[in-house]
């Protein structure tokens, strides 16, 4: 009885800890695309190849995506406030290792144990919030607040990073972590108290660990291989395999082991399963469309690194908006899914205005309504999407399920960029060749015309994309509005129509 009273009283200081775990959310956010602009400045000063520069993304993104479920039951056996200060610390000695990098090993080896402490962080930060929130309104605003920075630091990533090469040195962008880490791991600390009772500390599933991140590095390494040697090269063909092979593997493992890395529960839940589908598909669309749109800035319209960055403050604002002001003030009120339908709809009619580019294209009249609209639907979306993918699980499951929201976004990004990437090269090859005439009188507007309508036709396939995102969110999230009350029983239940106002109550005791 005690231990379920003592899950009841809400923390005092739950508010001032979701002020430090949104800086380390907004630190990894932001380290995502922060890099990306140091990128060429780094690859000049440590002499890394054209053919070698991309493991400056690959590494980071191979052990975080990798590595993200163990992380997440990491956190769930170790402690969740424990496992998310080692993972500040390590990520902070990390970016050290990277700023200080002098050759091209320092920096990807860098950036793969940026990726192995994110891996650890960022679930633990998400389901810190799933344990330490448990009533309905204050949830829907502390998920609004993770949701926004969520969304809109990779943009802040832009500006930031510009900032910092330009006026400063490329070293910054891994430096400036530092500070982030130190605040959010002090602060974490002394603030946090994790509810008692809530950890698993059944035995690590070893067999699943390793199924689990060979089959999802083997993934995202298909993904990221596929954007530069293709879809047809035979090691990008093999990966895909082995994922297959390995992540099938791992599911029959699942099944059968009596402490299983990711309980089958979590994910075949359809709530659940539908917000991570979505969210999955909703990433692949975004992540494209960041890289599209800052090529078109830098390289089309002659934008600086900053100015650049500042030109996607309207879909930062747009986030925060929808986030904070929409789907954070709905969400008590109406089901998810009328909030998710909508959002990804929203997101996509921007999408659709995009595909209108052209070389002349007005920022004022075509970019930034689009951007808007984007960032409306988008945060309007996250946030309940967040914040239900948490919800109905037990607190021993609570890492993994945290994880599973990570897997589904890493996995996207690495799938977006390489897909929509792959899609934007192919269209924009077709359009050079249909207008060779063009490019023997005019070969720069040649390659500009066929850069953005290699960016319009892949935009296209976004926009298909969001639609089967708002059709999935529609079809497969069931849940009623969350209830104030806490329920006091403890799994999730089966998605179904019936009690589904049970299934969106955040259960309060460990079993």
């Amino acid at each position: 009885m005690s231990k379920t009273a003592d899950l009841r009283l809400p923390d005092p200081s739950r508010w001032k800890a979701l002020a430090f775990i949104a800086l380390a959310q907004l630190m990894v956010v932001l380290d995502a695309t922060i890099v990306n602009i140091a990128l060429p400045h780094a690859q000049t000063d440590l002499g890394i190849s054209d053919a070698n520069k991309q493991w400056v993304i690959t590494a980071y993104a191979l052990a975080f995506g990798g590595l993200l479920l163990f992380g997440g039951r990491i956190a769930d056996l170790w402690g969740r406030k424990r496992t998310f200060v080692v993972g500040l610390i390590g990520f902070a000695l990390a970016s050290a290792l990277g700023g200080a990098a002098q050759n091209q090993a320092m920096l990807f080896g860098s950036r793969a144990l940026q990726g192995v402490f994110g891996a650890l962080l960022a679930p633990a930060a998400l389901s810190l919030l799933a344990v330490m929130f448990t009533d309905a309104k204050e949830r829907a605003k502390a998920f609004g607040i993770y949701g926004a920075i969520a969304g809109g630091g990779g943009a802040v990533g832009l500006i930031l990073g510009g900032f910092l090469t330009q006026v400063l040195d490329w070293r910054w962008t891994f430096f400036v972590n530092i500070p982030f880490a130190a605040v959010a791991a002090a602060g974490a600390y002394f603030v946090i108290r994790e509810p008692a009772g809530s950890r698993n500390r059944s035995s690590l599933d070893v067999p699943g660990v390793v199924l689990s991140a060979l089959g999802l590095v083997s993934l995202v390494y298909g993904f990221t291989r596929a954007e530069s040697a293709g879809w047809a090269d035979g090691l990008t063909i093999g990966m895909f395999v082995a994922s297959g092979v390995l992540l099938l593997a791992f599911v029959a493992t699942e099944a059968r082991v009596k402490s299983p890395l990711l309980p089958l529960r979590v994910v075949l839940d359809r709530n659940r399963g539908g917000v991570y589908l979505s969210l999955g598909l909703a990433i692949i669309a975004m992540f494209g469309l960041f890289l599209f749109l800052t090529y078109y800035l830098q390289v089309v319209k002659g934008y600086s690194p900053i100015r650049t960055g500042f030109a996607f403050l309207p879909m930062i604002a747009g986030m925060i908006t929808g986030s904070t002001q929409i789907g954070a003030r709905l969400m008590t009120r109406v089901p998810a899914r009328k909030l998710m339908g909508p959002g990804f709809l929203a997101a996509a009619v921007g999408m659709l205005l995009l595909t209108q580019l052209e070389i002349d294209s007005s920022y004022v009249g075509l970019i930034l309504p689009a951007q808007l609209l984007l960032g409306l639907g988008m945060g309007t979306a996250f946030m309940p999407a967040m914040s239900l993918a948490t919800h109905g699980v037990e607190p021993r499951d609570s890492g993994v399920a945290s994880a599973m929201v990570n897997t589904s976004q890493q996995v996207g990004g690495a799938i977006g960029t390489a897909l929509l990437n792959t899609i934007a090269a192919s269209a924009a090859t077709a359009y050079a060749g249909s207008h060779a005439a063009l490019g023997a009188t005019d070969p720069e507007l040649l390659k500009l015309q066929s850069m953005v309508h290699g960016f319009t036709g892949a935009i296209w396939w976004a926009v298909g994309i969001l639609l089967v995102a708002a059709t999935i969110a529609v079809t497969f999230v069931n849940a009623g509005r969350p209830t104030a009350a806490p329920a006091s029983g403890g799994g999730a239940g089966s998605g179904d129509a019936e009690g589904v106002e049970d299934e969106f109550r955040m259960p309060v005791v460990a079993h």
